[in-house]
């Protein structure tokens, strides 16, 4: 008996000085000043004990709510080795239907192809030869592009170093985020809904894209001459030669409106209502006059004033026939000053990709040592065997050409091959600063997601409301528990506080708990403890009433309470694994508020098995093994 006795005693004793010691951090972290934050932060002590502290989910620090679709038309679409007019037609006509309707794609996709009798296999037919088993394998890349989405989302999540986020499925398209305690909301946004399309293609010649500028620029002029002029514009092309340098422009503001004809507006143009033109030039050449110089014949600078209408006047079908069908326009990624001016570059680029962002392996962020990036961020990647392969037969065959980094449709920096590389190392140079430099290695790093996102919904949480959240549930927790430790002193006098002592153990029991096994305590979670406190006194009271009635029927005190205890076990242990098991199934299929409220419904009932019936059973086994009582407080 003193053998059971004694170990029960320092299990107690042992798992007091482990919450303790689980708990220190919170308490430190939570007392520090507004000073003392800065210098742990500057010392780099204050992550450490973050780390160990109790970790609080978005609805009490803060934080940020995005919701994501994933487009599954366009990944649909990538995948069909045909691309027609009519393919594009069935995919938009599917895609609107899906907006008004909560049909899974390819149902309403199958729906479209059979009333407009067309097969499958006339697009997607390498992938099987009935419609139904290429609607099955368009299903299961569907299926495995969300899941891909999911997994690299999360990689990119953790390398950002966000706290105990919540990334998880919403329906057949959509994925909520959840990042408690973030502070720089864009940066966040750009980071998960980047696609992060890695390609390395070549730029076209100088010649083609000079040719190609010249052709636009004639039929932009054309039009807005009349009708009359456009059969001289489809003649020879005569390159233009007197392109002029950004500083020697004579610049003159217009309308987008005067731009475009006097059929448009400005008003038709959304923001952009007035471009910077060179005046000199304009009513001859109104697409170069858009542009400045040409740097090296592979690009052009644009004001940034003139970005909008330039890409409102490349989407023009009769603008697009003018590029070469092998080839698209694409901008920079950054822009750079001359002067006082902002521009963003335009360049000419193969279609065709020469190797993409699938064969990358690693990508880590560096500080440029050569004359040209000394001292500004680059980031340095490297390919697998198969990608330094393909990379070094396309540098050792393009000597001397400009090959264009594009990152999401972007050119990130267009290098010109000095000589072949073998190794499937290289680097990207141009990046505007350390942190946009960090945010690419992610995205590399973790992938480009199989389809394109978008982001359909963001709540931001402040802080102010967080701590508002976290003071009105420690107040009724701090309520609901004061309650039952008086109810339980008035109505069970003695043994009421020896449950109030097992009370304050499970609390202190669970909050460790919570810190140690980095769960994260939400508000939810909160209303899991107080339903704690609730059921922790339960057990309690269900052994009193035991203890009451066997000394009634006239046992001794030991008797009555060796009795209480035996007879009420069978209950109490009946209700607390049944409601663990009601836990264990809300934590499962729960979103992460439910799941918040399930770890605290759990671990509490775990520790209230343990404080109800040992805990107490030994603060009474000393009390009868040193006295001999003749009546107990009950």
């Amino acid at each position: 008996m003193r053998g059971k006795l004694l170990f029960k005693t320092i299990l107690i004793v042992l798992l007091i000085a482990w919450a303790l010691y689980a708990l220190w951090p919170t308490f430190r972290l939570y007392t520090l000043t507004a000073d003392q934050k800065a210098e742990y932060t500057s010392s780099g002590r204050l992550i450490p004990i973050m780390n160990k502290s109790v970790r609080l989910g978005l609805d009490l620090q803060g934080g940020m709510y995005v919701t994501l679709e994933v487009d599954l038309p366009t990944l649909i679409q990538q995948l069909a080795k045909v691309q027609d007019e009519t393919l594009n037609r069935v995919i938009e006509a599917s895609k609107q239907e899906m907006n008004v309707s909560s049909e899974d794609f390819l149902i309403i996709l199958n729906r479209h192809f059979v009333k407009e009798n067309i097969p499958f296999n006339r697009y997607w037919g390498e992938y099987g030869d009935s419609n139904a088993k290429i609607l099955d394998y368009l299903g299961k890349q569907a299926s495995e592009a969300m899941n891909r989405s999911l997994e690299i989302l999360r990689n990119r999540v953790d390398q950002f170093g966000v706290s105990e986020p919540s990334i998880q499925h919403m329906g057949t398209t959509r994925i909520l985020i959840e990042l408690p305690g973030i502070s720089d909301t864009e940066q966040a946004k750009n980071l998960i809904g980047k696609t992060a399309l890695l390609e390395f293609a070549m730029l076209k010649d100088a010649t083609v894209f000079g040719e190609t500028i010249d052709r636009i620029d004639r039929v932009v002029a054309a039009d807005r001459r009349g009708p009359a002029a456009k059969t001289a514009a489809a003649g020879p092309v005569e390159p233009q030669t007197d392109r002029k340098a950004a500083q020697d422009t004579r610049d003159k503001a217009i309308s987008v409106g005067e731009l475009f004809g006097e059929s448009e507006t400005a008003a038709d143009a959304g923001e952009d209502t007035s471009v910077v033109v060179d005046e000199g030039m304009f009513e001859e050449n109104p697409f170069i006059a858009l542009l400045r110089n040409t740097r090296s014949g592979h690009e052009v600078s644009v004001p940034i004033e003139n970005v909008g209408a330039v890409d409102r006047l490349l989407a023009r079908e009769d603008v697009r026939n003018c590029i070469p069908p092998d080839a698209h326009l694409l901008w920079s990624s950054e822009t750079h000053n001359v002067g006082d001016k902002v521009f963003r570059e335009l360049y000419l680029v193969k279609k065709e990709a020469e190797l993409t962002g699938k064969y990358l392996t690693n990508a880590q962020v560096t500080i440029g040592q050569d004359v040209q990036s000394a001292g500004r961020p680059e980031v340095n990647f490297e390919l697998n065997r198969q990608g330094a392969r393909i990379f070094s037969r396309v540098s050792g065959a393009n000597i001397g050409k400009r090959l264009a980094i594009i990152l999401d449709k972007r050119v990130v920096s267009a290098p010109t091959i000095q000589t072949k590389i073998p190794d499937g190392r290289g680097r990207i140079t141009g990046i505007g600063d350390m942190q946009e430099a960090k945010m690419m290695s992610i995205v590399l790093r973790a992938g480009a997601l199989p389809a394109p996102v978008s982001i359909i919904e963001e709540r931001i949480i402040g802080p102010s409301l967080g701590l508002d959240s976290i003071t009105k549930g420690s107040w009724s927790a701090l309520i609901a528990a004061v309650l039952v430790v008086v109810f339980m002193i008035v109505y069970y006098r003695g043994a009421g506080l020896i449950a109030n002592v097992a009370l304050f153990l499970n609390i202190l029991l669970l909050v460790a708990a919570l810190a140690q096994f980095r769960f994260t305590l939400t508000m939810p979670g909160i209303a899991g403890i107080v339903l704690t406190i609730g059921m922790a006194v339960d057990a309690n009271v269900l052994i009193f009433e035991r203890i009451r009635e066997e000394l009634t029927a006239g046992k001794t005190v030991r008797a009555a309470i060796e009795a209480g205890y035996t007879k009420a076990f069978t209950a109490i242990a009946d209700a607390n694994v049944t409601t663990i098991l009601t836990g264990f199934v809300l934590y499962y299929f729960g979103t992460s508020a439910i799941r918040g409220f399930a770890v605290t419904l759990m671990i509490g009932l775990v520790v209230n098995l343990f404080t109800a019936i040992v805990v107490t059973r030994t603060i009474y086994d000393h009390i009868t093994s040193r006295f001999t009582l003749t009546k107990l407080s009950i």
